[in-house]
């Protein structure tokens, strides 16, 4: 028979209000941070545009990135967001859904802590440190990435597997999967550790089984639908390409090679990067209780191998997958009377100090430097009235990406994009710094052209049309 969930409802009262308040905070940052002008076409813009698109019943090509949204990651729960954007198309809906996702993960987060036997103050205390665990406020402003609802459905598809719900187990994990191709290898690590150390057949022969086939479909068949040789290669293999040029190549290099990836492993920014990992819970993790940790070695090993230092960050995506198993297996050392901290108290006074040095709220601080043109932008966006393409730069992307073209300002912009655009906006007192240069270079070359005519200009932003 199942183990069910005690009843306990006296302190979930306690787990809705941590969510509410939470979602609500980090809806709020993010907003704030896009009407400040400081989001960034890389990642919101790309998933407005495509989400906005695919309401619209158009492809979801991204201009963007030049190819179809799902080359990309093979995201396709971006379809089932798409509906939302029927109701009334705004980039806020996605803000909205992740900040509601990574809120949400608190509520199975407690749930496991009371079906492992947790008393009431430890599980309010874990899910606690769920929401504070630094990676979830920092991914929260990086604007919006599909795999944050991967979060909650990782915690989900663990507690549904515990209390042998498999219809609910394999929901979950079709929407991990659903996210972002990378994550069937999680799905499928996870299945692992469900057949060997929970003795869930079942459902770890599903996740094994979903995950490997979800693997080769998106990458051996969606993504190069989408998309082409250098998508595929390119975007999804460059950071590997020490260890081979394709797959196949990378997995038999790590199987007869293995020192080419010794000094990627053993290496100070890998211990740096475990340690800022692992700090904010290390207070309940102990050696016999890290089975769980098996679902995050896809993971870890595709951060720690790869060559953007990004990957080996809390402020980006590329950790938000390990989270749930590092919950996890605090659950499971709490509930054998094991850890360092054990009273909720205690736990959650680690977990605001943990927060208070790995989070990114002081970031905050530096988006209101550019409030004095933030009047002018804000004039020269409404001005911008039809769906004709726009050339602009990262931060000023995500604001006009409804429309089927909108191009980022580069070095061969001019030349290939420049005729097609029927709006150029530019800030040339707080420009893009990537793309400092080529916004006054822009600028200089459309103003002696007769193509475009300068419609606004105010505080050193600037927008051309182009004339009839």
């Amino acid at each position: 028979m199942n183990k069910r969930l005690p009843n306990v409802s006296p302190d979930i009262s306690s787990v809705y209000i941590m969510i509410g308040i939470s979602a609500l905070i980090l809806f709020t940052y993010s907003s704030a941070k896009h009407a400040l002008f400081h989001s960034t076409a890389w990642d919101l813009g790309i998933f407005d545009q495509a989400v906005y698109l695919m309401s619209q019943g158009l492809p979801a090509f991204s201009s963007l990135m030049g190819f179809h949204v799902l080359a990309d990651h093979a995201a396709v729960i971006l379809y089932p967001l798409s509906i939302l954007y029927k109701i009334y198309p705004d980039v806020h809906w996605l803000l909205a859904v992740q900040a509601v996702a990574l809120a949400i993960g608190a509520l199975p987060t407690w749930s496991l802590s009371r079906h492992a036997g947790l008393k009431q103050g430890q599980a309010i205390a874990v899910a606690a440190a769920y929401l504070l665990y630094p990676v979830v406020f920092n991914i929260n402003l990086f604007d919006f990435h599909p795999e944050v609802i991967a979060l909650p459905a990782l915690l989900w598809a663990i507690l549904s597997a515990r209390l042998g719900q498999t219809g609910w187990f394999c929901l979950a994990i079709a929407i991990v999967m659903a996210c972002k191709e990378v994550l069937s290898l999680t799905v499928a690590a996870m299945g692992i550790w469900l057949l060997i150390c929970e003795r869930k057949r079942l459902c770890g022969a599903i996740a094994l089984f979903a995950g490997v086939a979800w693997f080769i479909i998106s990458t051996q068949a969606i993504i190069p639908y989408f998309g082409n040789d250098v998508v595929t290669i390119g975007r999804h293999i460059s950071r590997y390409s020490y260890l081979g040029n394709s797959f196949p190549e990378i997995a038999r290099n790590l199987v007869l090679k293995p020192w080419l990836i010794l000094g990627q492993i053993i290496s100070l920014k890998t211990f740096e990067y475990l340690l800022l990992l692992i700090s904010p819970v290390i207070w309940g993790l102990s050696l016999r209780h890290l089975a769980p940790l098996m679902g995050a070695v896809p993971t870890l090993a595709l951060n720690i191998l790869s060559t953007d230092p990004g990957q080996l960050s809390l402020t980006t995506q590329y950790s938000l997958p390990i989270e749930p198993f590092l919950i996890v297996a605090v659950i499971s050392s709490l509930a054998a009377g094991q850890g360092w901290l054990r009273s909720g108290r205690t736990i959650v006074l680690w977990s605001i100090l943990a927060f208070l040095i790995l989070a990114k709220y002081g970031d905050f601080h530096s988006y209101l430097k550019t409030l004095d043109t933030w009047k002018a932008t804000e004039d020269a966006i409404e001005q911008i009235q039809t769906k004709g393409g726009v050339l602009t730069d990262n931060q000023y992307a995500p604001q006009v990406t409804h429309r089927p073209l909108i191009k980022q300002i580069s070095s061969d912009v001019a030349a290939d994009d420049l005729p097609k655009m029927s709006y150029v906006l530019l800030n040339l007192r707080h420009p893009w710094p990537d793309t400092k240069k080529y916004a006054f270079d822009l600028v200089n070359q459309i103003q002696k052209t007769q193509q475009f005519k300068l419609n606004y200009e105010r505080d050193n932003v600037y927008l051309f049309v182009r004339k009839p």
